[in-house]
Formats: structure tokens, C-alpha cells, sequence
């Protein structure tokens, strides 16, 4: 059964990708325009995802909670700035039980404006600070544009909730949960990220301040892997979410939201995938190992299916997630391209002769050909195989990294912006005003990606200080990421 090949990454990236979601049986496309579905290879990457943030989430007291797909309308009025940023991509819906609804109810954007009511009824004193809320849920936004994963309708993700009795507080947490994502990003999807600061014209709508994690995908443009928002008191303002401090005077809360969704699984893909198809990062892969039986006769089908079900029981037992291919009617070579595409880390081959000499050999998905290949004995096939893990996720993040310090230009003058946002990231120095950044926007269709926090970080060296914006020429105020984006 000959597959049909993707396209390669360089011919046409847009399209390798799409073809590489449907072929790998990530997601499919719903009959409503502009949602899909998540198949069960997409979910159980979506499971580990979630299982290895939630871990995280909770280790930093967060407790898990639900709440109504339905706002009213009404609510998402209240913060005059969370308004304008949605109304354009906001569902309503007006009838219900066959009747006209005396009040339209919103599908829930986020639900800043839901837990605002609450906490308005929950929080009285100091003693009930601070809330520490997340939830595991999907929201619907309106989306013109939509591409599998990375822009949808509706799209699966998780929304933290915090309130605090101190602006400090509430920064602190702000900034803790860029880490816990950060920590996430580096040590389970092996993807190198710049945290960092959003411009006033990229930040949430009805934030302070909006933090972002930035990542460079594999054609050289960038992606926001996820966000953590400082409310300040706005919507604390707007619902009257107040405490009684201390000394019995009453105070408005501080508050927090930060999210990731499921568009982190279109970052996996992009930024790991190779013109074979996925590459999975090995913590959170669904199947980290395949196990392929490679046989002519009956007789060497039993004793090397044998032996197959007892390496899987071995593996098992050592904790990896683990998959043996006993599908009929394919030959090993059509499997070992399957597999591939599917991005499973580490690979088996077990023939008659491998279960004679007690050994087989293992094809590492990072690397390709003789270069991936590892003789390994049976007796010792746990051990080997979470050491191969291990070197694949640092190999994965190292690639990562270097690819993304190869494509980012420090730039000085704006014709060197030009040029270095055709081919990646423009690392730029920036005077602050909204207007500069509006025009490079509309003339280079590059945003502003993010003011790095480590500035050291982004090229893996010092960078120059000071010097003039690289628009208008006044004294530049900040070096930013400037990037075509996802």
C-alpha cells in the first residue's frame, strides 16, 4: 500500500502541515467552518499536556474548578477594555428552549467576567486571599482565519484564575506562572522559548500587563506559546471584588489570568517536524516506543511475536508508553514510515535473527538513517531506551535552539528589520511608541512580538545597549523580538 508522500517543509510549509495534522491522525476538520476535531492521537498528546501542567499547577497551589460555558451579556460589558478586545469574536447566542432569551448569553471567550461575579460573592476578608483557580475547558472566539491547532473556533485550553491581596502578590504570581510555562516548554515539548513583555498593542484586553512565551517555528516565523496576564484592579473595579484588610478598611483585589492551549500542539509540530513527519518530544509522546516484528514464516512469526509481547511487558512495567505493531498486511518497511510520520521517538526492529542473538536494533526519530540506528540487548532494552529519551529531548531542544539563534538578527537600522523579518526574528531596538510600532507592523506585516525579559538569552551573548529606535531614530527604550507571526 504506497502512501502518499507530504510536501516537503521548504516547498511548501503551510501545506506539509496541514497534510502532516490529517495524515498523522491528529485532528480532522468539523462540519462547522472553522472547528475541528481532536483525534485520539491529538488528545492523548493533549492528556500528557495537560497531565504534566496540571502536576505543575497544583505543586504551586493552584486547585482545579468549573465554570459555565454561558456569560451574560451584561458581564462581559462591565470592563470597558475587554469589550473592544472581543466583540468582534464573540458567539451569541439569543434563543433558547425555542424562546427569545430576556438576556443574550455570550460562549464564554475566557471567563474573566464570570469569576469576577463570583469572587465578588465569595471573597469578604483578607483571610480568603488569595484564590488560587484554574480550569481545564474549551472557549469559542470567532475566528475568520482558522488553521488546525493553531487557530480555531473553539479551541481547548487552560485558563488560571488568581486573586491577591496586594498589587506585589499578584505580579509575583504573574510571573511565576511565565515559569511554570517556561519550565513546561523547556523540560516536556523541548521547545526554546523567549519570555517576555507584550507592547500595549498586543497585551490582553483589559490587562495591565500581558507576559508572553515566543517561540520560532520551523519556516521562521513566530509563535506565542501561551500568556500570563497582571489584571492590576480592573476587573476587581468592574465587579466589585473587595476585601476587608487588616486594619478593617475595604480594598479592591489584585488579580491574574494566564493560559495555554491547544495550540502549543501546532508549535510541536512545527517546530520539530521534518519533511518524514512529526517528531514527538519524548515526555509527553503519546507512544514513545514501537515495537515492529519483522518475520517471513509462521514459525519465525511465533517466536519473534513472542518475544515481541515480552519486551512490551518489560517496557510497561519500566513506565514507557509503548506500542506493538501486529497489523497484517503490511510489509515492516511500509510500518517503519507510518511510525515515523507519527513522530514515535524510539523504534524496534525485532527479526528472527535479533530474538537468536538476544539483541535488536533501535532507529532513534531524531535522526535519520545509519546515524539513528543503536544495537541494543534485549536484557538491557528498558535502560537503553530511557537513556535514548533522554538524549533525543536534549537533542530536540539543542536543534531548536540553534535554529532559532541562526535566524535572529540584531538590527540597528530599519532597512537590516526589513531584511531580517523575511528570514526570521529582527532583535531591535525600540523607542516604546505605539505609532513606530503600528507602521513596522503595516509596512513589514512583523509584529512585536515581546520585549525579552533576559535579553542575554535570545542570542546566548550580551547585546548592545541604548541606541536609537530602529524607526523614527529617538532613543530606543527597550531591544524587542520583532517577527511575521502565527
Amino acid at each position: 500500500m504506497a502512501e502518499e508522500k507530504l510536501p516537503t517543509r521548504a516547498e511548501d510549509f503551510s501545506e506539509w502541515y496541514n497534510q502532516l495534522v490529517l495524515k498523522a491522525q491528529l485532528a480532522d476538520y468539523a462540519p462547522v467552518r472553522g472547528c475541528m476535531i481532536v483525534r485520539p492521537y491529538g488528545w492523548a498528546l493533549w492528556e500528557n499536556i495537560q497531565a504534566a501542567l496540571d502536576q505543575r499547577f497544583k505543586a504551586t497551589g493552584h486547585q482545579n474548578v468549573a465554570f459555565p460555558l454561558l456569560i451574560p451579556k451584561s458581564f462581559i460589558e462591565k470592563e470597558k477594555h475587554h469589550v473592544e478586545g472581543f466583540s468582534p469574536e464573540l458567539a451569541v447566542v439569543t434563543i433558547g428552549g425555542g424562546e427569545e432569551l430576556a438576556e443574550p448569553l455570550i460562549l464564554r471567550p475566557t471567563s474573566e467576567t464570570i469569576i469576577g461575579h463570583m469572587w465578588s460573592k465569595w471573597i469578604q476578608s483578607y483571610r480568603d486571599l488569595p484564590v488560587l483557580m484554574n480550569q481545564w475547558n474549551s472557549v469559542i472566539r470567532w475566528e475568520l482565519r482558522t488553521k488546525l491547532f493553531l487557530r480555531t473556533l473553539e479551541f481547548y485550553w487552560q485558563e488560571g484564575h488568581t486573586a491577591h491581596a496586594t498589587r506585589q502578590e499578584a505580579v509575583e504570581e504573574t510571573l511565576q506562572m511565565l515559569n511554570v510555562y517556561t519550565d513546561f516548554a523547556v523540560n516536556e515539548a523541548a521547545i526554546p522559548v523567549i519570555p517576555g513583555v507584550k507592547s500595549d498593542a498586543e497585551k490582553f484586553a483589559g490587562a495591565d500587563t500581558t507576559y508572553s512565551l515566543e517561540a520560532m517555528m520551523g519556516d521562521q516565523k513566530a509563535l506565542q506559546f501561551c500568556t500570563s496576564h497582571f489584571l492590576g484592579q480592573n476587573f476587581a473595579q468592574a465587579f466589585e471584588v473587595k476585601y476587608l484588610d487588616q486594619t478593617g478598611v475595604l480594598q479592591h483585589c489584585w488579580t491574574t489570568s494566564w493560559g495555554l492551549s491547544t495550540r502549543v500542539i501546532g508549535a510541536i509540530i512545527m517546530v520539530h517536524g521534518d519533511d518524514q513527519g512529526l517528531i514527538m518530544p519524548p515526555r509527553i509522546a503519546p507512544i514513545q516506543v514501537v515495537i515492529v516484528p519483522i518475520y517471513k514464516t509462521d514459525e519465525e512469526k511465533a517466536s519473534v511475536q513472542k518475544t515481541a509481547k515480552e519486551l512490551k511487558a518489560q517496557l510497561i512495567k519500566a513506565n514507557l508508553r509503548v506500542h506493538l505493531d501486529e497489523r497484517e498486511g503490511f510489509s515492516p518497511g511500509w510500518k517503519f514510515n507510518d511510525w515515523e510520520m507519527r513522530g514515535v521517538p524510539v523504534r524496534v526492529e525485532l527479526g528472527p535473527k535479533d530474538v537468536a542473538k538476544q539483541a535488536a536494533m533501535l532507529s532513534r526519530r531524531d535522526r535519520p538513517g545509519r546515524e539513528g540506528k543503536v544495537s541494543a540487548s534485549l536484557a538491557e532494552l528498558p535502560a537503553t531506551i530511557e537513556k535514548l529519551l533522554v538524549e533525543i529531548h536534549q537533542s530536540l531542544f539543542d536543534k531548536a535552539l540553534a535554529f532559532r539563534r541562526a535566524n535572529t538578527r540584531e538590527t540597528a537600522t530599519y532597512d537590516e528589520l526589513k531584511k531580517a523579518v523575511e528570514e526570521g526574528f529582527a532583535f531591535a531596538p525600540w523607542c516604546g511608541s505605539g505609532d513606530c510600532e503600528a507602521k513596522i507592523k503595516e509596512e513589514t506585516r512583523a509584529t512585536m512580538r515581546c520585549i525579552p525579559i533576559d535579553q542575554t538569552a535570545v542570542l546566548g551573548k550580551e547585546v548592545r545597549t541604548g541606541g536609537a529606535c530602529v524607526y523614527c531614530g529617538k532613543p530606543a527604550k527597550d531591544r524587542a523580538i520583532f517577527g511575521r507571526a502565527y
